[in-house]
């Protein structure tokens, strides 16, 4: 065995599961990030897979099985060769603090031999997330055309009815005929109504406001006071990376 095959062994099993052990050494381990924002909050960068290492034993002996089926021995005779070299690669490793597992990353120690793990920058341990791309909120400008067209959109969309009751109102109303004396009842004329918004779009119109004004704000004090925005866009992993 050699550390590309182990680490072709390691690739292959990841991708269908979120631990797999090294006997010994400790346990490679993938967990998913959720979508996040970078760059100030201007872009969004898509859900991925992270693969770290944790220097504890683990319980599963995936790594034993595929590597056994793979070179037809039995898993008895399969983890003694497994230990054996993962024992070789703990020496090497506490000796030069860095082993390079190909295509995948770099497992180091600390002074005091704590592992931990570097993966590759092109590592891609997620399928499902293919294709997905950071996405850019820069990319785009609105022009002034583009904001009068949008707020005239949102005008017909909240009160369709305006102007046909505005027109409605304008038309004059025919006189009422004279009644004979005898028969003449004071007669009540109907009183325009006047129409209001339906509460509903009330609260629309209300919400979206407010949510302008709090992406402005975002935005204003992403520039003027980034230390303030900062925590609440990115993980302490992510700001540890930007201030360095």
């Amino acid at each position: 065995m050699d550390i590309e095959l182990l680490a072709k062994m390691v690739g292959e099993l990841i991708l269908d599961h979120d631990e797999v052990a090294l006997p010994g050494l400790g346990t490679f381990v993938a967990e998913m990030v959720p979508a996040s924002f970078s760059d100030k909050g201007f872009t969004i960068n898509p859900p991925y897979r992270k693969l770290s290492f944790r220097q504890r034993e683990g319980s599963d002996r995936r790594l034993i099985e595929f590597y056994a089926d793979a070179n037809h021995v039995d898993q008895v005779q399969a983890e003694k060769m497994i230990s054996r070299f993962v024992g070789e690669l703990r020496s090497e490793l506490t000796s030069k603090k860095s082993i390079v597992f190909p295509k995948l990353g770099k497992l180091r120690a600390t002074r005091e031999n704590h592992f931990f793990f570097v993966p590759d920058e092109d590592l891609s341990i997620y399928p499902e997330g293919f294709g997905l791309v950071p996405v850019s909120l820069k990319s785009h400008q609105e022009t002034a055309e583009e904001v009068s067209e949008a707020i005239r959109n949102l005008k017909d969309i909240v009160a369709p009815d305006a102007d046909s009751s505005s027109s409605q109102e304008t038309v004059p109303q025919p006189e009422p005929q004279p009644v004979p004396q005898s028969v003449h009842q004071p007669v009540q004329q109907p009183v325009p109504g006047r129409r209001g918004l339906h509460p509903l779009l009330v609260a629309l119109l209300v919400a979206a406001g407010l949510a302008v004004i709090f992406l402005g704000s975002v935005a204003v004090l992403g520039r003027v006071a980034p230390q303030l925005i900062d925590p609440l866009l990115y993980s302490a992993e992510e700001l540890q990376i930007i201030n360095m």
